[in-house]
């Protein structure tokens, strides 16, 4: 069985753990005969064995990814939800189990459903997003461990800096349910993780600060970076790409991905 699942922007704006993009870089999967040698084994430890393995897959797993692993992109999401998939569950059981390995839900559900997925409580509900838009991604040539980019933020946080986060994000999946564009570069603002999660990655902060200089329609910092992450309208990608060669890394800008993982 060979699938596919697409990566993901997790942690989208202010939404901690609970809002997720999926972005149309792909993860690779095959149960059964390694289809060729740009495919390599999936080790136990790998989250694409963890995945096959807790949806009860036997025999050999074979991978390859388009997603930088280690810069925010939902490598390690993606590989779960697409190793389940390959084991021969239903979507939903995939999004469950790569969620129980991953330990929240925002990067499996838009790798499992596509589009804009809103994930908390056991439930996701996923959304298309507005018409119009693609995503610019930008990492540099570093990686940022999650678990210490995690252990970074803080135990409690303002009264205040939660009451900001609770509106933008109702903000920002009432904006995509309206399509309303121009709500959407206020909706991602965020003041729960993103600053602790800049100061491991400076040079993320400066693409960040050129970005929204730029006028792109909104833009944030990618799960828990380095990578950052931006919404352009179709026309203007080209541009905004142009403007971000003095940063080095990586620029590409991509579709949403509408599909999650299924088979090919």
């Amino acid at each position: 069985m060979h699938v596919t699942a697409p990566a993901s922007s997790a942690n989208m704006g202010p939404g901690f753990d609970a809002l997720g993009l999926a972005v149309d870089l792909s993860f690779e999967a095959v149960a059964g005969d390694r289809p060729s040698e740009r495919f390599h084994p999936a080790e136990p430890a790998h989250p694409a064995a963890l995945g096959f393995a807790a949806a009860g897959g036997t025999g050999p797993l074979w991978w390859r990814s388009r997603i930088p692993p280690g810069r925010g992109l939902g490598f390690s999401g993606a590989a779960a939800v697409a190793g389940a998939f390959a084991a021969g569950v239903s979507v939903e059981d995939s999004c469950r189990l790569a969620t129980q390995i991953e330990g929240h839900p925002d990067n499996a559900a838009p790798s499992a459903y596509g589009g804009f997925c809103v994930a908390a409580g056991g439930h996701v509900v996923r959304m298309d997003v507005p018409p119009g838009l693609d995503v610019l991604v930008w990492w540099p040539s570093s990686t940022t461990s999650t678990k210490r980019a995690r252990s970074a933020l803080p135990e409690t946080v303002s009264f205040a800096d939660a009451v900001h986060n609770v509106g933008r994000s109702a903000l920002l999946v009432a904006a995509m349910a309206a399509g309303d564009i121009e709500a959407l570069a206020d909706a991602v603002d965020d003041r729960l993780h993103t600053s602790v999660r800049l100061a491991l990655s400076p040079r993320s902060g400066a693409v960040l600060d050129h970005l929204r200089s730029t006028g792109v329609v909104a833009a944030w910092l990618s799960g828990s970076g380095p990578t950052v992450a931006a919404f352009v309208r179709r026309d203007s990608g080209a541009s905004v790409l142009g403007g971000l060669e003095a940063f080095g890394g990586t620029a590409l800008v991509l579709e949403v991905a509408r599909a999650g993982v299924r088979s090919i």
